[in-house]
């Protein structure tokens, strides 16, 4: 071997053996990345640290205990992130990045009482009927499915409503708000108001009420 050649030839030793080594390196802290991403996102994802806070905790937890969406007769029990964090990784991470503004109210205690909270329900639960409304109630959907519905197993009024919700192209949360939190007094009101400007009945949503027999116009 030409002796000039020794020393090209072991600089390209050093330089592939020193590639080498940093991709591995690299490919190790990608890894460890990752893995830490992902376990604090399933970590941020459970009920236990939903409710955490105080401001969650006395709340709202407290009323969605009392849903069927919390105990059942089949045990199916829908916890805070399956109603409220997407499913899907992409959708995931875009809403845990939205919630970082939660964390700048809980830092500034925004609704660090009972009367702040209440004081701001409406405009809470506002925010989330908009997000439910324009992703389609995408956390209804994982459990929920017109296609899947036994419409003719419903009570009248439900499977009635359904059906004109799948003609009207309509969401769950067009009609199901407050189906595991109280709803305010504000919005009670103004939904009565409306009820009444567009004659919608009563035993629409009070399914307790007489209803009126067919082709009366009650």
């Amino acid at each position: 071997m030409d002796p000039e050649r020794k020393p090209s030839l072991f600089k390209r030793k050093i330089f592939l053996g020193t590639t080498i080594g940093a991709a591995l390196v690299f490919t190790l802290l990608g890894i460890m990345f990752w893995g830490g991403f992902n376990w604090i996102l399933e970590e941020t994802n459970t009920e236990e640290f939903c409710i955490s806070c105080h401001e969650m905790r006395e709340n709202v937890y407290v009323e969605y205990k009392e849903t069927i969406h919390y105990s059942n007769r089949t045990g199916v029990r829908a916890t805070c992130p399956d109603c409220h964090v997407p499913k899907k990784w992409i959708y995931k991470v875009q809403r845990k990045i939205q919630a970082t503004n939660e964390l700048y109210h809980k830092i500034i205690g925004s609704i660090d009482t009972r009367e702040k909270f209440q004081s701001k329900r409406l405009q809470l639960a506002q925010h989330e009927w908009q997000r439910m409304k324009a992703n389609d109630s995408r956390e209804c959907r994982n459990c929920h499915d017109f296609a899947a519905m036994g419409l003719s197993e419903q009570r009248d009024v439900a499977s009635e409503r359904h059906q004109q919700a799948v003609k009207e192209n309509k969401t769950c949360i067009d009609c199901h708000k407050g189906i595991a939190h109280t709803l305010s007094e504000e919005f009670l009101e103004q939904e009565h108001e409306r009820f009444e400007r567009e004659s919608v009945p009563c035993y629409d949503c009070h399914d307790d009420m007489a209803r009126p027999p067919a082709g009366d116009g009650w």
